[in-house]
């Protein structure tokens, strides 16, 4: 793998604060999710954003980071990939966290690329042809980076993940478009090993790619980091500014 599976630290963190600006809505009238649109004056027309959560799923934290792409021109839509069986955030207890992945939590609800796929793509195909995007960037954190990077086949032009999990090496190699990470100093699920083998892959693609490493933070601090907390909260903002970036450049 290019990075470890989804672990504990996946669910823990804080709750940001802030009013939320988008709506939620249906996509193919079956999977919730929620757009963020960008106002008239500051939208890039054509240009829209997938962003694909991680298992904490559509809640205010990756509302609100949704709102911060349609603040800054790009439609956003944030789908929910886990068909209504998202995590809550700081479980406590015991908790199987692969019998979720493989069967769900009522035993027939499955979060593989099986049932993970068919979602994303729908989303893809919404932002199409329902509103018009024609130049599509996508954004993952931790779970939702392996969908990131399996669907540039599908239409992703440009794609962008922070603390990425799941992620095999065979599906790295196979993007098609510039690609860049936010990593964690401190990450079991992508640690140093894995962010040099995944910088090996990324040069033999012949794409463009990025890899920043922030300091002082761990697995997750991009969308569940404690803002109260001075170098997690540069941290949060540098790596959502790398986002914005890496699609003004890329993208438009």
């Amino acid at each position: 793998m290019a990075s470890n599976p989804p672990a504990k630290c996946c669910t823990i963190g804080v709750k940001h604060e802030g009013e939320t600006t988008g709506q939620s809505i249906k996509v193919a009238n079956k999977h919730d999710a929620y757009l963020a649109t960008p106002t008239a004056d500051k939208a890039h027309k054509g240009a829209g954003i997938l962003l694909i959560p991680d298992v904490i799923g559509i809640w205010k934290n990756s509302k609100l980071i949704a709102d911060q792409f349609a603040a800054n021109g790009y439609l956003t839509l944030l789908i929910d990939v886990f068909n209504g069986d998202a995590l809550p955030l700081n479980r406590s207890g015991p908790f199987d966290f692969n019998a979720w992945l493989t069967k769900g939590s009522d035993g027939n609800n499955p979060h593989t690329k099986e049932a993970v796929d068919p979602i994303v793509e729908d989303a893809i195909k919404a932002l199409k042809e329902e509103y018009g995007v024609e130049k599509l960037g996508a954004v993952g954190y931790c779970f939702g980076a392996k969908y990131v990077v399996r669907h540039y086949k599908d239409g992703i032009k440009v794609g962008y993940a922070a603390h990425p999990s799941f992620v095999e090496e065979d599906e790295l190699a196979a993007i098609q478009g510039p690609f860049s990470i936010a990593a964690a100093e401190t990450d079991s699920i992508f640690p140093a090993e894995k962010r040099h083998r995944s910088e090996e892959i990324l040069q033999k693609t012949g794409q463009p790619y990025q890899i920043n490493l922030y300091s002082g933070v761990e697995h997750g601090f991009a969308v569940r980091g404690d803002p109260n907390k001075k170098v997690t909260r540069y941290a949060k903002e540098q790596a959502f500014l790398q986002a914005v970036t890496w699609f003004d450049n890329y993208l438009l």
